[in-house]
C-alpha cells in the first residue's frame, strides 16, 4: 500500500461523484429500474421492462409481461412507434388485514416506444410464451442499410 498526501480536494470530487451517482439514479425512468414491474409510486404507473435491437431487415422487441393473459394485450403499431398496453389482474381476493406484505402490482399498463427506422407495421408478428411478449417488425425497404462494393486502385 503506498501513501497518498491527502487534499481537501479530492474529498470534495468523491462527495461530487456519489451525488452524482444519486441523482442519476433517481431520474432513471421506472421502465429500466430493475424490478419485474418498474412502478413509479407516485403515479401508480406500471411499465413493462423492454429490450429493442435491430436483426438485419427487422427491429425485435421483447417485453417482460408476466401475470398477463395472452388475450389481455393489445398491440398497436404505426411506422414509426409500438405501444404495449395490458392488465395483470389480481387472481383472488384477500382482505388488507390478512397481509402480512405484498409486492406485486396490479392494474393497466401502457408503453410506448419510438421506434429506430420505420418498419412495414401490416407485417408484424407477435408470440407470447412464458410472460414474454416478442414482436418482430420488419423494416421499410428504404431504412434496410445498402452495402455498396467500391473497387480500390
Amino acid at each position: 500500500m503506498s501513501i497518498v498526501k491527502w487534499g481537501p480536494l479530492r474529498e470534495l470530487e468523491d462527495m461530487r461523484r456519489d451525488m452524482d451517482r444519486i441523482f442519476e439514479e433517481f431520474f432513471v425512468p421506472s421502465s429500466r429500474r430493475r424490478h419485474a414491474w418498474p412502478v413509479q409510486a407516485e403515479a401508480g404507473l406500471m411499465a413493462p421492462n423492454v429490450e429493442m435491437y435491430d436483426r438485419k431487415n427487422e427491429i425485435v422487441v421483447k417485453a417482460e409481461v408476466p401475470g398477463v393473459k395472452k388475450d389481455g394485450l393489445d398491440l398497436t403499431i404505426t411506422k414509426d412507434s409500438l405501444t404495449i398496453k395490458g392488465e395483470v389482474k389480481k387472481e383472488e381476493e384477500v382482505k388488507q388485514e390478512n397481509y402480512y406484505f405484498s409486492e406485486r402490482s396490479y392494474g393497466t399498463f401502457t408503453r410506448s416506444l419510438a421506434l429506430p427506422v420505420e418498419v412495414e407495421s401490416e407485417k408484424a408478428k407477435a408470440s407470447f410464451e412464458n410472460g414474454v411478449l416478442e414482436i418482430v417488425l420488419p423494416k421499410k425497404e428504404e431504412s434496410k442499410a445498402k452495402e455498396i462494393k467500391i473497387e480500390v486502385k
